[in-house]
């Protein structure tokens, strides 16, 4: 582990900097020939999809399709390291509790089926069969399928997915909390309002052709490097790429290109924003609107001069609806308040709206910065009215791109995971396997908790994840969590979550992405869909880290079998030997699959058809819709000028909840992560110097103290007003009131706080 310490880092991203860190993995996991040969097999046409980001993958693949976090992703899979019963039985639960989230993954893989043992204190192995059993004694107990929830993480197959929500569904309940949930669902309940579709409509060859790029609240280079290829090439060619960040993060600022010989010999670097504006948290839609205003202004002077128009008239006559109510409230709004919220100037804004206008194609890239809001799904409906105004929606070399986490994250929800069915969806379900589904909506991550705080849930199951760490709001969620009579989590490997468990506890671990696959129709392969709609296999190869583990799809037929009982209609067995019948089954479910197993042979896979693109409207209107944000951002009520708006964030060496070190090496912070970057001004008005130690409170409005203690304070170049803390660290401070109204996502981006010297810190 690092010494502590915070120091310029003045490197560009990527680059050497990128293959020492990914170097450095490989030799921490013990893999550094395992590791090398695994990774000449990833995101390859006849190999394994990279189980990091959801970036999709060129369709004319190098030997080098990998990036350095994903690199380190396959390092921790891959990892010689094990965590075994012999592991478990010297160590108690209470004495792991004190370990941190870095030191429980550095256990490495777990190798057999564990439950927990109250008397003890400790995890014991447990046989396959008989942990089955135990879960479907609990699930048969409960007076009412709706006490149980059943949790997705985006590392799970669609093959997988669909199994599960067919078992749950049959079982009786729409309860689907899923990671999605805690990130883009503001894109999949906003955009449809919008554009009648739940998902980007971008491809990745279109930033071969757009000559800009706006980015808004999304870190490229450390949760989708990949992607830095593509920023790359475009800044080269001349396209102008706009960022707006409260970070000047280091990717968005210049870029060398490690698969480039002759970019590394020359120590060279590709600059990559043209501007980069240090928006402030929660400012993005301030921005927004007023890079609109602008456009609104300017077209009706052109228009009154007879010059030609500056928003495409033909577009919004004939595709969209709403656009006099947006004008309305963009003259309404004021340049005050814009500037206020958004931290930036009107000339700032000018210039944004500048490269805007001169461009025939512009992508719109968003990330969590945008969609973790108490407004995010209002967030997301102002990217696409952006895009709109210009007609930059369903032609080539433009569109909306909202960059997805979990490599398949989106693929769960396109084959079922959802708490809101749509009777269509339910009845080709019932006609395809004969039985009734229910069709109540279920719980998502917020309502599933506040059922668990309310004891209205007793089971928790987990398809891969760390639950317990990525929730916000810890001293009420965990102490749910910990109340639940039975709490189950499938897993590659030991995390946080196995201990806030239930009365009663089961950890079942399964095959990782890399690993072969071998039912009785022989290997198998899975399928992913990317980001921007790719369906695509992945095969792994790899001798699965212990004889004992058990594939996804296997785990959830053998729970449905101890679960259902004879009253089961579903062929849990054959699916389970032959996954060419799972996707058969979801190609009968859903058509826009047709054809599924014949189209993922191709090298590449398929595109799911995005109506969006094809300028086809799936809304009530059957037009685009334009839709109007009241105000300029979060509610002020909720922050005096004595508090800061807070933004959690990830590091560069960590991906959502896991850590691969304790550093973040572009920010400059190294072997610690208990850290809250301020500005010297901020500093400077709470007596602050770099070093302190001070207690972040949050400005709650239900009576609840809500403080994480002791963290150093870390001068930087951020916007006033504001600080930022890692995640999941300060997700103690996220009320779970905090969410936003429409897609119930917790506002993780935008928490009101006091930073206050720490007592053991005082004067």
């Amino acid at each position: 582990m690092s010494t502590k310490s915070v120091r310029p880092y003045r490197q560009p991203a990527g680059g050497w900097g990128a293959l020492k860190a990914l170097t450095k993995a490989l030799l921490v996991q013990d893999v550094p020939i395992k590791g090398a040969a695994t990774l000449a097999r990833m995101n390859q046409p006849q190999g394994f999809d990279c189980p990091g980001c959801a970036w999709p993958d060129p369709k004319h693949t190098s030997s080098f399709e990998f990036c350095e976090n994903g690199g380190k992703a396959i390092a921790w899979e891959v990892t010689a390291k094990r965590c075994t019963p012999e592991f478990f039985a010297g160590h108690t639960v209470a004495e792991l509790e004190s370990w941190s989230d870095y030191e429980l993954e550095m256990t490495g893989r777990l190798t057999h089926p564990m439950a927990y043992d109250a008397a003890s204190d400790r995890y014991l192995p447990v046989p396959w069969n008989e942990a089955f059993d135990i879960i479907g004694r609990h699930l048969k107990a409960l007076p009412d399928p709706n006490m149980a929830d059943f949790y997705t993480s985006g590392r799970t197959s669609n093959e997988a997915a669909f199994l599960y929500q067919v078992f749950v569904r049959e079982y009786g309940t729409n309860n689907f909390p899923d990671c999605s949930n805690m990130c883009h669902e503001a894109t999949s309940v906003g955009l449809p309002q919008s554009i009648g579709v739940g998902k980007g409509t971008v491809l990745l060859e279109d930033f071969d052709k757009a000559d800009c790029i706006f980015i808004f609240g999304q870190n490229p280079g450390t949760n989708s490097p990949r992607m830095m290829t593509s920023l790359r090439n475009a800044a080269r060619r001349g396209a102008s790429i706009i960022s707006f960040n409260p970070f000047r993060e280091r990717a968005l600022e210049r870029f060398q290109n490690p698969s480039s010989p002759i970019e590394m010999m020359r120590l060279g670097f590709t600059n990559i924003s043209s501007k980069l504006f240090q928006v402030r948290v929660g400012g993005d839609v301030a921005a927004i609107k007023g890079i609109m205003k602008i456009l609104v202004e300017t077209d009706e002077a052109a228009r009154a001069a007879e010059q030609p128009a500056i928003l495409d008239w033909d577009f919004i006559r004939g595709h969209t609806a709403g656009v006099n109510a947006l004008i309305d409230d963009l003259k309404r709004t004021q340049w005050p308040d814009i500037e206020r919220q958004s931290g930036l100037t009107r000339e700032d804004l000018e210039y944004a709206a500048k490269a805007y206008m001169q461009a025939q194609r512009t992508i719109i890239v968003y990330g969590m910065g945008v969609t973790q809001h108490e407004r995010g799904a209002h967030n997301v409906q102002q990217m696409a009215n952006l895009a709109l105004l210009r007609g930059n929606v369903g032609r080539e070399g433009a569109g909306v791109c909202p960059v997805r986490g979990h490599s398949n994250v989106q693929g769960d929800r396109t084959v079922g995971i959802t708490e809101v069915p749509t009777a269509e969806f339910l009845a080709r379900l019932e006609r395809r396997f004969g039985f009734k589904p229910p069709a109540a909506p279920g719980h998502n991550v917020v309502t599933g908790l506040e059922a668990m705080i309310r004891g209205d849930v007793k089971v928790f199951f987990a398809m891969g994840g760390n639950f317990a760490a990525a929730i916000p709001d810890w001293q009420l969620t965990r102490k749910a969590l910990r109340n639940l009579d039975l709490t189950v989590h499938v897993s590659t490997k030991f995390n946080r979550s196995h201990l806030v468990h239930g009365k009663n506890a089961l950890i079942l671990p399964c095959l990782g992405r890399t690993e072969i696959d071998i039912q009785a129709g022989g290997p198998q392969s899975i399928t992913v869909e990317d980001s921007m709609s790719m369906v695509h296999a992945s095969s792994g190869r790899n001798k699965p880290a212990s004889e004992h583990l058990m594939s996804e799809v296997a785990i959830i037929a053998g729970v449905a079998k101890a679960t259902l009982g004879d009253r089961t209609v579903v062929e849990w067995d054959a699916f389970v030997g032959n996954y060419d019948l799972i996707r058969d089954a979801i190609e009968a479910v859903f058509p826009i699959f047709q054809g599924y197993n014949a189209r993922i042979r191709v090298p590449g896979g398929f595109h799911l058809t995005s109506t969006a693109r094809e300028r086809i409207w799936a809304t009530p209107s059957g037009k685009a819709n334009f839709l109007v944000f009241e105000g300029v951002g979060e509610d002020p009520s909720q922050c005096d000028e004595n508090s800061l708006w807070l933004s959690t964030i990830r590091s560069h060496d960590q991906y959502n909840t896991t850590l691969y070190s304790m550093s973040d090496r572009y920010r400059g912070v190294f072997g610690q992560r208990d850290v809250v970057f301020l500005n010297e001004y901020e500093m400077k008005k709470r007596g602050l110097e770099d070093g302190d130690r001070v207690d972040l409170i949050t400005e709650s409005i239900d009576g609840v103290e809500r403080v994480v203690r002791n963290f150093r304070v870390v001068r930087y170049a951020f916007p006033a007003g504001c600080c930022a803390a890692y995640y999941p660290e300060t997700n103690p401070l996220v009320p779970l009131y905090a969410r936003d109204p429409m897609s119930f996502t917790p506002s993780y981006k935008g928490v009101p706080v006091r930073v206050v010297r720490s007592a053991a810190n005082a004067r």
